[in-house]
C-alpha cells in the first residue's frame, strides 16, 4: 500500500486521545513513506492528521469540494489539493487515489464515507482493504450493531470478516497490508439457503 485514505472528524472530539491517535497515525504513515489521501480540511482530527504526515516528510493529498474551500476550511500547506464540484466527486477521487481506507473517530461525514466504501466492497466495485482504528473503544457500538445485523441476516459473515478492527495503528496497517485469505472475499449477491 502506497496511499491510504483516512476518513475522520473535522472536530477534535471531547477527549485528547482522539487528537493523539490522529497524530500517531500520521507519523506512522510518514515513517512508512505512505501518501495520505483525506478530505483536505485544516480543522480537528483532519488537520492534526495532515500536519503529522507533513511533519514526517510524506505527501498529503487533500480532496475538497469548492464550496468548502470557499469557506476557508481547506488546509493551506498540503502537497496537493484537488478541488472538486461535489461530495460524490470527492468520494470517487479519494477512492481512486487510495490503496486502502481507514476510519479514525468522526461523525456523520466519516460514517457516510466509510459505509459507502464498505458497500462498494460488498458489491465488488472495489477490493482495497478497509479498517477502523478503534481509538479508546470509539467504534465498539458500531461493531456491535454490525454483528447484530449479521446475526439478523442483513450482512453476510464474509463481509463482516473482511473489515479490519484494531485498537492500534500499527496492528491495523499490518493487517491491511496482508493479502486476504483465499475464499474470504465478500459474497454478493447473497445466496439464501
Amino acid at each position: 500500500m502506497k496511499a491510504i485514505c483516512v476518513y475522520c472528524g473535522s472536530s477534535p472530539g471531547t477527549h485528547p486521545l482522539y487528537l493523539e491517535a490522529a497524530a500517531h497515525l500520521g507519523s506512522l504513515l510518514a515513517k512508512k513513506a505512505m501518501t495520505l489521501v483525506y478530505g483536505g480540511g485544516r480543522l480537528g482530527l483532519m488537520g492534526q492528521l495532515a500536519e503529522s504526515v507533513l511533519a514526517g516528510g510524506a505527501k498529503v493529498i487533500g480532496v475538497i469540494p469548492e464550496s468548502l474551500r470557499q469557506k476557508e476550511l481547506a488546509h493551506p500547506a498540503l502537497t496537493e489539493l484537488k478541488v472538486v464540484h461535489s461530495m460524490h466527486e470527492r468520494k470517487a477521487v479519494m477512492a481512486e487515489l487510495s490503496d486502502g481506507f481507514i476510519a479514525l473517530p468522526g461523525g456523520f461525514g466519516t460514517l457516510d464515507e466509510m459505509m459507502e466504501i464498505i458497500t462498494w466492497t460488498q458489491l465488488g466495485f472495489q477490493q482495497k482493504p478497509v479498517g477502523f482504528l478503534n481509538v479508546g473503544g470509539f467504534y465498539d457500538a458500531l461493531f456491535q450493531f454490525i454483528r447484530h445485523a449479521e446475526k439478523e441476516g442483513f450482512i453476510h459473515p464474509k463481509m463482516v470478516a473482511s473489515i479490519h478492527w484494531e485498537d492500534s495503528a500499527e496492528a491495523l496497517l499490518k493487517k491491511m497490508a496482508s493479502p486476504p485469505e483465499p475464499g474470504s472475499a465478500p459474497a454478493w449477491p447473497r445466496k439464501d439457503p
